[in-house]
């Protein structure tokens, strides 16, 4: 083909349909069931939510039945629900809003080495605001001891935030202990259950937390939406000011067209919970067996059990994390070297430094993350492709060739 010539449409459709999708924990793919949801909101029901004349109040119906919605699929109560622009935002406005509105009792919050940017750097910033920041480390596993969390809590604790399951390496925290630590001792308890949500059984009473943050785009709906849970009777502070939308509590107009979406894809998520993790769970362990036994130097990261259904991530010595993104791309695959949101830093992520990897282990890590849409055949492709690319890399790395013949 010569050269700036317009490749034929169903050459570019098959392409894209060729490619393999596994960076799923980054953001996953709109459902139709989502997507069928939001689009008589963009062209029938667009009306302003809070508007009192018809045609926002049907708009409004549209937002109720949404939040009603994720509610229900949390263990929630409806007026416990505040629509917001995604998970980061949630967790802002669950620490911030904590910190300020306790402020009285007490200026320490507890949190652990593994958290989100979204829940590190906005304690990083308290901390500048005069609040004290104990940063809890975990295990090899990357759990952190519910004993830690509570021998850490003092009369001047106000918040405790712990991240239900690892955006990285997937380990699943031990939530209800730590939240029935928080209860007994009058703690308020948050959770980043981003990752969690539409995964795993997700119930706020039974993890005895007060707030919990969620994003639409980790399971299958619209970008720019998410939701936190507000426990009633939590003292938690108004994070966004102007109008008196979200019963006073969060200003701005109200997307309706991503909340519907939000609440239809959940809804699909929560209904076949079961099933789809029993099949990723499959999934994933063949993945993981099947990388660790054919390249060697290879280990797990996270807790072999203990994890989401849809975590595989991987430390491939010898190798930069990034030649092996590259080289995964230009096969069709698409994975990630740690969370999405650090995906452009040259610095080793965080998460694997605190369970104890060295940098040099750190930066050749690789996370493939499935959901629904993946198939058993794309694992077949991966496990063939994969340990190809990487004695490729080995063949050209200086490390390997130094460790192969005993300088390292």
């Amino acid at each position: 083909m010569r050269r700036g010539a317009r490749v034929p449409r169903a050459e570019r459709e098959s392409k894209r349909m060729d490619r393999i999708y596994m960076d799923n924990a980054a953001t996953t793919a709109l459902c139709p069931e989502a997507l069928a949801a939001m689009l008589p909101c963009f062209a029938e029901v667009y009306g302003n939510a809070s508007s009192i004349h018809g045609t926002g109040r049907d708009a409004r119906k549209k937002l109720e039945e949404a939040r009603r919605t994720v509610a229900a699929c949390i263990g929630a109560k409806p007026q416990e629900v505040y629509f917001t622009s995604g998970g980061t935002e949630s967790d802002n406005w669950a620490i911030k809003g904590a910190a300020f509105g306790n402020r009285h009792k007490g200026n320490h919050i507890i949190t652990t080495q593994i958290e989100h940017h979204a829940v590190l750097h906005t304690c990083e910033w308290l901390e500048k605001q005069g609040f004290q920041v104990t940063y809890l480390p975990v295990d090899e596993y990357g759990l952190v001891s519910p004993r830690d969390v509570e021998a850490a809590i003092t009369d001047k604790t106000i918040l405790i935030s712990v991240m239900a399951a690892n955006n990285e390496i997937g380990t699943i925290e031990p939530i209800a202990e730590i939240g029935r630590i928080a209860q007994a001792r009058r703690v308020l308890f948050h959770c980043d259950a981003v990752q969690a949500v539409g995964a795993i059984p997700v119930d706020v009473d039974n993890w005895h937390v007060d707030m919990l943050s969620l994003s639409g785009h980790k399971f299958h709906g619209p970008k720019g939406v998410g939701a936190l849970y507000i426990r009633t009777g939590s003292k938690v502070d108004t994070f966004l000011h102007g109008g008196a939308q979200e019963r006073g509590r969060r200003a701005t107009t109200e997307n309706v067209p991503g909340a519907v979406g939000m609440a239809a894809a959940l809804k699909k998520a929560v209904e076949n919970l079961e099933e789809n993790g029993m099949r990723l769970i499959s999934m994933r362990d063949r993945l993981i067996h099947g990388i660790l036994d054919a390249i060697p130097y290879t280990r797990l990261n996270g807790h072999p059990l203990q994890r989401l259904p849809g975590n595989v991530n991987v430390s491939v010595q010898y190798i930069e994390g990034e030649a092996l993104l590259l080289r995964l791309d230009l096969a069709g695959i698409a994975g990630s070297s740690g969370s999405a949101c650090t995906s452009g830093s040259l610095d080793p992520s965080h998460v694997l430094l605190a369970i104890g990897l060295p940098h040099e282990v750190a930066h050749g890590s690789l996370r493939l993350s499935l959901t629904d849409t993946n198939t058993e055949e794309e694992v077949d492709e991966v496990l063939k492709t994969l340990p190809q690319i990487v004695s490729t890399l080995r063949e050209m790395s200086p490390m390997y060739d130094d460790f192969i013949n005993g300088r390292g």
